[in-house]
This record gives C-alpha cells, structure tokens and sequence, in this order.
C-alpha cells in the first residue's frame, strides 16, 4: 500500500551556480506544495527556476529571472498552485549574485 509522507528540502546560500534544491527518489512521486525563496542579501537580485524532467531528459522553466528585493521573498509555488515530480525529476535554481538565496520547499511524497 503507497504511503504519503509529507517533506521539506532547501537549499541555503544558493547563487551562481545551477543547484538541486529536490530531486525525487526513485519509486516515488511528490507534489510540491510551496517553493519559497528569501534574498539575503543588501541588494535586489534576480532568480530562476527550473524543472528537469528525467523522463524526457528535459528542462523547463517555473520562473526566469524573477527579481526579488532587498529583505524580500518570492512565493513560486503555493496557493492552487501544485506541481508533481515523478522519480528523478529535479527543482534547480540559481541567482545571478553569489551566496545570495535560501529556498525552502513543501512536499508530499507518495511511494
């Protein structure tokens, strides 16, 4: 019988470079219920989102270049908004300004 266990992942200091804030574990498939991200940073910065699909060994993007100001958060994912992973799907995400985000996200997987 498939069990739902509810899950958080981050990913603290996130900035140039592309980062996996969750992947999927295999035999399991998550619906993601809040992606936050928090600027920490004394300037604005700007964002970008993406979803690997490793079925179709393709990337798309949930937001690109999304500013996000001083002391600010950004709301990617919540409300009505859902999103479901299957196994080796990934969240990536990346800033144009070094150690700049923290990303905190919600989940429920089912395996």
């Amino acid at each position: 019988m498939a069990t739902n266990s509810y899950k958080n992942a981050m990913a603290i200091s996130v900035g140039t470079s592309l980062v996996d804030v969750y992947t999927c574990p295999g035999a399991t498939v998550a619906t993601v219920i809040g992606l936050c991200i928090s600027n920490k940073t004394s300037d604005s910065v700007f964002v970008d989102v993406k979803i690997y699909d490793s079925s179709a060994t393709a990337t798309c993007f949930l937001i690109k270049q999304a500013p996000i100001p001083v002391g600010g958060s950004l709301v990617v994912i919540g409300g009505d908004q859902k999103v479901i992973l299957e196994a080796g799907d990934k969240i990536q995400a990346q800033s144009e300004t070094a150690a700049a985000l923290d990303i905190f996200v919600s989940l429920v997987q089912l395996a």
